[in-house]
């Protein structure tokens, strides 16, 4: 089933791990949107750099820390995926908060081991 998922602080450098989800996400059959600080391309897509409109965002997952997250707290809530993925480094009981009062799943856990284990 193709979950469509938004990579926040998605970034072209291939040692970030943000890179290695865009590119296993496209190849496990996923639609993937990136929004970084810088554009670049990865996995045919291009890195957005504004939170622009959004449809159908089933999963966002995070590869931001907390206080970069704040900035996107509105934007995140509004595209009301069913669960917000936050990978190490990315967890924060704020967001955690406001995800369960917005009925959206949060999830503490890496998207690289979820999709190796098909439990994404």
């Amino acid at each position: 089933m193709n979950k469509k998922t938004l990579v926040l602080g998605a970034s072209d450098h291939p040692e970030r791990y943000s890179f290695l989800a865009m590119n296993r996400l496209k190849a496990k059959g996923h639609d993937v949107v990136g929004i970084g600080k810088h554009k670049g391309v990865v996995a045919g897509e291009e890195i957005l750099t504004e939170a622009i409109s959004l449809s159908n965002i089933h999963t966002v997952t995070l590869y931001l820390n907390p206080k970069h997250q704040q900035q996107y707290y509105n934007y995140i809530l509004s595209l009301k995926p069913q669960r917000i993925i936050f990978n190490p480094g990315a967890e924060n009981e704020e967001l955690v908060h406001l995800a369960k009062q917005n009925n959206i799943e949060p999830v503490e856990a890496c998207t690289l081991v979820m999709l190796s284990t098909n439990q994404y």
